[in-house]
């Protein structure tokens, strides 16, 4: 019986066209020969009514005996049911973490998703994502290639990097429902993410009155136009989030609330104060123009708060305030005020509870203060007892 040796497959003639040789101790093991003198190893098997061909190999690169065992371990897989001419070839097509992108990019984001936090995708996998993962097949990336890009981007932008790491978490979820991936087998799953201190500001009274003064100046001297200035006092008497009043429609108002269709936690009826309605219906509108804050194109809104911001900021030396923070102050004043938590919630459009509650130390303050105030009385009372100041110690 023929075997597959070293000595034995350099020796095989070159003829004109190619042929099969099969090895004597395994059956479906064998060589091809090519009119070209390459020789490479395979294994034939049966899967149901067909026959396939697998390659293992060629031969130089391989030796026979090495050949000779993975033939062995291939139809051992055979025997378990396995396919692994198939396995390859849907191998070979599987999509890669690109296509994988571009497919949610199409098929999710741009449905599901808000357009600004689909512009934050995009952007994501454009500058770290694909550049680091992309060719790779999906069922390719493992929990080391994830967390080596987290350590990366850690070194510069930690909160990056975390932003990073939950869309790559997401890719692979929305992968495994798309039957890419199997299930359970996210590789960003387990990666800690990196401790990012929450960012809260809030205006004192002070503060508060100096931003006030600051905005009428810049009204009274034109610094900068009525809508910048409108929409800043907006933020601070209604805590609505920025984008919920640059891009407010007239037909949303009403004397009582604000309508919302469409915010970042679905439809929303915001509660408008009076003093809030007030600025509203002093400001001058523009045919054509749907927005109440008005920008630069003729039907626009106002696209840029920020650089406005700044200066308004800088000249009230608040420096260190964000456009979000007058949001937190409008939650901070409304704890210290008296409003309970689910009542906040519904105004702020907070999602869950928990949100909201990360303002509950502001009511624990004025609560702290109340009891002081109530002590402070209790023990002035006992210190007077008997017409003169005690001191009550504990024995121990």
């Amino acid at each position: 019986m023929f075997r597959l040796t070293k000595r034995s497959v350099e020796a095989l003639a070159i003829r004109d066209r190619d042929y099969l040789l099969w090895d004597g101790d395994v059956p479906g093991f064998g060589v091809r020969v090519y009119p070209s003198g390459k020789k490479t190893y395979l294994v034939q098997y049966r899967n149901g009514r067909r026959t396939r061909r697998y390659t293992i190999g060629s031969h130089g690169v391989l030796t026979a005996d090495q050949a000779r065992a993975e033939a062995k371990r291939l139809l051992g897989d055979v025997l378990r049911g396995e396919d692994p001419s198939a396995t390859r070839q849907e191998r070979r097509q599987a999509p890669t973490v690109t296509a994988l992108c571009e497919r949610f990019l199409r098929d999710y984001a741009a449905i599901h998703c808000k357009p600004s936090t689909n512009r934050s995708y995009e952007m994501l996998i454009r500058l770290h994502i694909r550049p680091a993962l992309g060719p790779m097949l999906i069922n390719d990336v493992t929990r080391a290639d994830v967390a080596a890009l987290h350590l990366k981007l850690s070194t510069d932008a930690p909160y990056q990097a975390n932003r990073v790491l939950a869309l790559i978490s997401k890719l692979f979820n929305t992968a495994q429902d798309w039957g890419l991936r199997a299930e359970g087998s996210n590789p960003a799953h387990r990666i800690k993410k990196n401790r990012e201190e929450e960012k809260k500001r809030y205006l004192s009274e002070e503060e508060q009155t100096r931003l006030g003064r600051v905005l009428n100046e810049c009204l009274q001297d034109e610094s900068e136009t009525v809508f910048v200035i409108s929409a800043i006092m907006l933020l601070m008497l209604t805590g609505c989030r920025r984008n919920e009043i640059t891009t407010l429609r007239w037909d949303y108002i009403h004397y009582t609330h604000l309508d919302l269709p469409d915010s970042k936690t679905g439809r929303r009826r915001i509660p408008l104060p009076r003093d809030a309605y007030d600025i509203l219906m002093s400001l001058p509108r523009r045919d054509g123009n749907p927005y109440v804050i008005q920008g630069i194109t003729p039907d626009g809104y106002l696209t840029d708060l920020e650089r406005p911001w700044r200066r308004i900021r800088e000249r009230a030396g608040l420096e260190d305030v964000r456009l979000h923070d007058l949001r937190h102050t409008y939650a901070s004043v409304a704890m210290q005020s008296g409003i309970d938590p689910f009542t906040l919630k519904e105004i702020m459009g907070h999602r869950n509870l928990q949100t909201t509650l990360r303002y509950a130390h502001l009511a624990d303050d004025a609560v702290q203060r109340a009891a002081g105030s109530v002590a402070a009385r209790l023990a002035a009372s006992i210190g007077r007892q008997g017409g003169e100041s005690r001191k009550l110690r504990i024995v121990t």
